[in-house]
């Protein structure tokens, strides 16, 4: 039997879109992100299993030193610590963050962050949105540290639960969008809507940069104050470090725990120098005035520089100097080198940068602080709202006017330019890029343009026609004037070409010589070649100018000579 099955034309099936599936990309940044935390976990892992093992007298196994390890990467995201082995049986929480231990997390967060947004542009696939790579990297960091909780739970120094769901979170969101911030070319936004008055919009990278210029200032400051202080108070310093413990493992562990809060006491110098000064206890603080009240103090080396108790000298007086030189700073960075700024800008400007540097100090200042105990030792450290206000009194008073300054010192009129009366206007003006603008629009292209001064910073004229000349010579500085007027040149009159004859016999076959000049000597006749006679020397025509001769002019054709003969050919005799 025969089957017959009767198909159709098929139709050609339009092109699928290719299905964009980014579910492979987000997985793998959330790997990104677990491998990130999961390297944390591990350098603190392996520091604290070394010193376990080189300490004489280990408490407990390697698993208490991991759960303390786990314990002290929560402690690096700021999150609250619980001593339960206390002398007096009452829980002391231990808040005071080492910064230096907040470094790490944080670049290996934001590097997670970077090669997450990277990883799809270098497959030549469409990268993902920053939302997505954020949120990504994020899950999967926070997932790892959820299980660090729960494991460092039955450690010796479980973490607080609540403490770690407020900190972990936000010290690891900051850092992934610094990540994918620094990827996409760091943008900034832009504010919306008019602004009141006359001021314009602010530069805000410029204010950003004042900002961290002051923060810097203030650091640096501080750092100055805390090693001079180390110096000041060498021998105590020395004997509280030999003092805790007499083994070479233990004095590691206490130079690391000292090497680890320098930042800290970097920050509590500035706040000191800014004037609220920090704590040291619930009753007792540390400022330029004096140190009140009686210090609950640790045997530590860093507590060991701290200046002696009583009222403030002069020496102490003199640290004012440090806000004074953040103020300063602040108001020297928020000055553009551009005439086309107007003053509310710029002081508009400054104030946003001293607005930044304040916000960092209260930043700095409450991740700085913390509590080391219950009691009289619940409070270490500047108060931030404290050190925060402080900062931006000292730079806003300082740096508005110093930038409104600078800027109406840099734009000053120039006195040379102002007409002819100015003696000596241009050692008094100082303003060389505008008379220097001026020479080379007046002498052209005469002059290079190597003065370095951005277009934006001098005032450009309209250009003038090539062909008219200036009215009156160009002041350019008082005793230089320039004429410009383009000088004459007369036209020389055209000389004809000389009249060129043909002498073939004489000079040879083809030879051109003037007319009316001497003809060389005829060669000496060869005895091979049998010499011509009768040449004569052709002299070229011009036809006759008229009428008859057309008015395309005579036809092109040989010339002939009286005889007959056509030009260049010689005749026998």
């Amino acid at each position: 039997m025969t089957q017959v099955t009767e198909r159709g034309t098929s139709l050609p099936t339009p092109p699928r879109a290719p299905v964009r599936r980014r579910s492979p990309a987000a997985a793998a940044c959330v790997v990104g992100g677990a491998v990130a935390a999961v390297l944390g976990l591990g350098f603190l892992a392996v520091l604290v299993i070394v010193l376990w093992i080189s300490s004489p007298y280990p408490d407990s196994g390697p698993g208490g030193a991991l759960h303390l390890a786990a314990g002290l990467w929560l402690l690096a995201h700021g999150t609250e610590l619980v001593r339960y082995e206390t002398l007096s049986g009452v829980p002391a929480p231990v808040g005071l963050t080492p910064l230096l231990l907040v470094a790490l997390p944080a670049l290996l967060i934001r590097r997670a962050a970077r090669l997450g947004s990277a990883a799809q542009e270098d497959r030549g696939a469409e990268p993902l949105p920053a939302g997505v790579v954020f949120s990504a990297v994020l899950c999967g960091y926070l997932g790892v540290g959820a299980l660090a909780v729960v494991y460092a739970a039955s450690g010796p120094m479980p973490a607080d639960p609540l403490s770690a769901a407020r900190h972990l979170p936000v010290v690891a969101a900051l850092a992934a969008a610094g990540g994918v911030w620094e990827y996409r070319g760091r943008p900034l936004g832009r504010l919306t809507g008019p602004l009141p008055g006359r001021l314009t919009r602010p530069r805000y990278a410029l204010a950003l940069r004042a900002g961290a210029g002051g923060v810097l200032v203030l650091l640096g400051g501080g750092a100055l104050l805390v090693g001079a202080s180390l110096a000041w108070h060498g021998s105590e310093v020395q004997g509280s470090f030999a003092a805790l413990t007499g083994v070479w493992s233990g004095r590691f562990a206490v130079l690391l725990l000292a090497l680890a809060l320098i930042p800290n006491a970097v920050v509590w110098g500035a706040s000191y120098a800014l004037g609220p000064g920090f704590a040291l206890g619930t009753g007792a603080a540390a400022t330029p005035l004096g140190f009140d009240g009686p210090a609950a103090l640790p045997g530590f080396p860093l507590l060991a520089a701290l200046p002696g108790e009583g009222p403030g000298t002069p020496l102490t007086w003199a640290v004012g100097a440090v806000p004074v030189a953040a103020g300063l700073a602040v108001g020297w960075f928020a000055v553009r080198r551009a005439r086309d700024v107007s003053y509310g800008e710029t002081a508009l400007t400054a104030a946003l940068g001293s607005l930044v540097c304040a916000l960092a100090t209260a930043a700095l200042a409450a991740a700085s602080a913390g509590p080391l105990g219950s009691r009289e030792l619940a409070a270490f450290g500047p108060v931030w709202w404290q050190a925060g206000g402080a900062a931006l009194g000292w730079t806003l008073v300082l740096a508005v006017p110093l930038a409104v300054t600078v800027h109406a010192w840099r734009n000053r009129p120039a006195k040379g330019l102002a007409g002819e009366g100015s003696q000596d206007g241009w050692h008094d003006s100082g303003v060389r890029e505008v008379r220097w603008a001026a020479l080379r629009r007046a002498a052209g292209t005469l002059i290079p343009d190597f003065s370095g001064t951005p277009e934006e910073a001098v005032p450009q004229e309209p250009a003038r026609p090539v062909s008219a000349p200036p009215k009156r010579p160009v002041l350019v500085m008082p005793g230089l004037k320039l004429d410009l007027t383009p000088i004459p040149i007369p036209a020389l009159p055209a000389e004809p070409p000389p009249e060129m004859t043909l002498a073939p016999a004489a000079a040879g076959p083809g030879a051109l010589v003037a007319a009316g000049a001497p003809l060389p000597p005829p060669p000496s006749p060869s005895p091979l070649v049998p010499p011509v006679t009768g040449a004569r020397v052709l002299t070229r025509r011009k036809p006759a100018a008229g009428p008859e001769a057309g008015a395309e002019g005579p036809e092109a054709g040989p010339e002939t000579d009286p005889a007959g003969q056509p030009e260049g050919a010689a005749r026998v005799d």
